[in-house]
């Protein structure tokens, strides 16, 4: 469940609620009743640095304790820590995580996670929309429970999820002269990764760690790197690595200053775990918008792939049913099943500095495993989402790009699962006839059902 909280209320599915006090209350109720049904039920409650957090967090918790459910509250801190805790904490019964992930301050969201740490099924998040609509299906119960819920706060939340990525670096190479620049996006990651970096004693410079409420993602994190690959030129440094503002996600940026993809991070751990002998079941998961280049790449290494829908947790539900424990998405997305149960940015960026140090080789090096086809995505904002076959200029416009790419490329139009856009996405030969067919798509997209149109 990961709605957005915008200026125009809580976009669900198929609809679009007023954003109140009372209805993140009833959405805290609701959360409650499907998952508190042990008289020792905890929920535990984390967020981001967004000014908005505090209220909704308070909020979601009220609604959870008029169940009579006990809120375990820890504080700032990223959202796959959330997700670990609940699955480490005996009496948890969900996690959830008030962000936005890399979307600006403004915006805000709820992400849960199940007793395992695990995003919710469809059905579970369908359930709890209807509980929603039907005005919060747990007030009678709070009505007639004495026993109100307390907020207990997790004063020691940040420093056991710091054990546990250290437990994952544990039996790893020595990272000695390794010189690392870290963008913590003003977000949740501030403490938690400098902390843990330095406890590794990595040469660390960290950038963007002053959180004021609405300066996360701003010109920083993982969908801007320009700084940061400065940093990493001035210093010297073997890697930049960027967070987004909960911490679920990693952009990296090699000694060279140049931004890797998310793709390219996943073939080189897929290879460094090949290696190693421990690709179970020799298979990674990727997404329709990986880039061609991971296929070929992988195949070239001998290696299984299995594609996945756009998200994480589609990702992990095809990792789950092909029994692979690697995983991920262009954007920057990695699940390590064998460790984790989401994609967690500090995670990704243990493994991928193993494979650096274990391979003794420059990332810029490393990278070269993959060839990235160009590749050009255009955001159009649009105002409504009718199903794409219905558009009939679009689908022309569709074919017959992909009649002149031929084999030499391809086209994925699809709508964002969270934001009013249309993603159209094209790869093909070169850079420029490739942006010239996405933006020609795109065209057809802004006047068909864009917001000027």
């Amino acid at each position: 469940m990961a709605k957005l909280f915008g200026t125009d209320g809580i976009r669900g599915k198929a609809n679009t609620y007023p954003l109140t006090p009372e209805m993140i209350v009833r959405i805290g109720q609701s959360i409650a009743g499907t998952f508190g049904d042990r008289p020792d039920a905890h929920i535990i409650v984390g967020a981001d640095t967004r000014v908005s957090g505090d209220m909704i967090a308070s909020a979601i918790s009220s609604g959870i304790c008029s169940c009579g459910i006990n809120v375990l509250h820890a504080g700032i801190i990223p959202t796959p820590a959330v997700a670990w805790l609940t699955a480490q904490t005996p009496s948890a019964v969900a996690g959830i995580v008030i962000s936005a992930s890399h979307n600006p301050y403004f915006d805000n969201g709820i992400k849960v996670f199940d007793s395992h740490g695990f995003k919710l099924t469809d059905q579970i998040e369908a359930d709890i929309e209807n509980r929603i609509l039907d005005g919060g299906a747990d007030q009678n119960r709070s009505q007639a429970n004495r026993e109100i819920g307390h907020v207990i706060q997790l004063s020691d939340a940040e420093k056991r999820y710091l054990g546990f990525l250290r437990r994952c670096w544990a039996g790893k190479p020595a990272v000695s002269g390794l010189k690392l620049v870290i963008d913590c996006a003003n977000g949740a990651t501030c403490r938690v990764a400098p902390a843990l970096f330095s406890s590794l004693k990595i040469d660390v410079t960290a950038l963007f760690t002053d959180p004021d409420g609405r300066n996360i993602n701003s010109d920083c994190g993982s969908e801007h790197t320009g700084i940061l690959a400065r940093k990493v030129i001035e210093a010297g440094a073997d890697v930049g690595l960027a967070f987004d503002g909960d911490g679920d996600r990693l952009a990296v940026v090699d000694e060279t200053g140049r931004r890797l993809t998310g793709d390219q991070v996943l073939a080189i751990c897929a290879d460094d775990l090949k290696t190693e002998g421990r690709l179970v079941n020799n298979r990674v998961v990727n997404t329709v918008m990986s880039n061609i280049g991971l296929a070929a790449a992988l195949t070239r290494l001998g290696i299984d792939h299995e594609t996945a829908d756009v998200g994480d947790r589609r990702v992990m539900e095809k990792m789950k049913a092909t029994g692979a424990i690697l995983g991920g998405e262009d954007s920057g997305h990695i699940i390590f099943l064998d460790q984790h149960s989401t994609g967690d940015g500090l995670l990704s960026a243990l493994r991928l500095m193993a494979a650096m140090i274990r391979q003794k080789k420059p990332l810029s090096e490393l990278a070269g495993i993959m060839t990235v086809a160009p590749q050009i995505l255009v955001n159009v904002s649009v105002s409504s989402k009718p199903d794409l076959n219905t558009l009939a200029p679009l689908q022309q416009a569709i074919s017959q790009v992909e009649s002149e790419l031929g084999s030499q490329g391809r086209v994925l139009v699809r709508y964002s699962g969270t934001q009013p856009m249309c993603r159209v996405m094209v790869e093909g030969p070169d850079s420029e006839i490739t942006e010239k067919y996405c933006h020609q798509i795109a065209d057809v997209v802004s006047r068909t059902i864009g917001t000027t149109a």
